[in-house]
């Protein structure tokens, strides 16, 4: 079934986002960890699912990302990949999967290929990981960069404040952005970076942008699925646009069911056999 607004059904590849850049065409991303969600993001006409580490908060409730390992975002992007059948899907390389040296990160980034079933992979960092991104790419593997706010360091920066505001470090995420756009990724993820900035580094790279607090001028733009669909509670950030009120919507599901259940009146006989 086609997405609401969506005319072309065919596959989104990597060269698919190139063009949609190329012609000005938005791009939108959401993340999934399962199936049962991922069927109903791609049937609404998503271009990118995106599997994140972000699962660790969502679905395990850990208070960063840092927990996942390689098993676990093979377990969900597999789950992710069977229910979709137009979104690219790109899955996270989880923290320790890609930092200790190159050939561990090509070994890793093969395996979640290899057994996850997804399209891309998904990498924090600039230039300190440039050589990985370098070879993962060399053995045939898309990948897409993350700048500015990278959840993976967060104990680095001890704060997910917006990052980029001093000239230094928007110098710096410039020549990261130029860097991973030159050795071939096919996609930067901008995160929580001042909305100009954002806007010209998308300007100077020939990849598409992808931003989430980075304004309009990205390419394209990410949230998390349980944020928009206001799942969770507490968590009220600047970029977060809800398009929902399912927190409430199940809790007041749930709670009619277990009255039911209480007071008899689940299951009737036309429920029963």
């Amino acid at each position: 079934m086609a997405g609401y607004l969506v005319s072309d059904n065919r596959k989104v590849t990597t060269h698919r986002l190139m063009e949609m850049k190329q012609k000005g065409e938005k791009i939108s991303m959401l993340t999934s960890y399962d199936y049962t969600m991922a069927g109903l993001v791609d049937k609404a006409g998503v271009d990118v699912i995106l599997v994140g580490d972000s699962a660790s908060n969502v679905m395990a409730g850990n208070h960063t990302t840092l927990p996942m390992t390689v098993d676990n975002m093979i377990y969900h992007a597999r789950s992710v990949v069977r229910a979709t059948q137009r979104a690219l899907v790109l899955c996270d390389m989880p923290f320790g999967s890609y930092q200790v040296n190159a050939a561990e990160g090509v070994s890793n980034a093969i395996r979640i290929m290899k057994e996850s079933g997804c399209d891309a992979l998904k990498m924090e960092g600039g230039e300190e990981i440039l050589d990985t991104v370098k070879r993962i790419l060399d053995a045939g593997i898309p990948v897409m960069g993350h700048l500015g706010l990278t959840p993976q360091s967060i104990n680095k920066f001890g704060t997910y404040a917006v990052r980029a505001k001093e000239q230094a470090e928007a110098d710096k995420l410039m020549h990261d952005a130029r860097l991973l756009d030159e050795v071939g990724c096919f996609g930067i993820t901008l995160e929580k970076v001042p909305a100009k900035l954002a806007e010209e580094v998308t300007r100077i790279v020939k990849c598409p942008t992808i931003g989430i607090g980075a304004g309009p001028g990205c390419d394209g733009q990410v949230l998390v699925i349980a944020d928009m669909l206001g799942m969770t509670q507490g968590f009220s950030p600047r970029f977060l646009r809800r398009y929902a009120d399912l927190s409430t919507v199940i809790t007041d599901a749930v709670g009619r069911y277990v009255e039911d259940v209480k007071s008899g009146d689940f299951p009737s006989t036309n429920e029963s056999y």
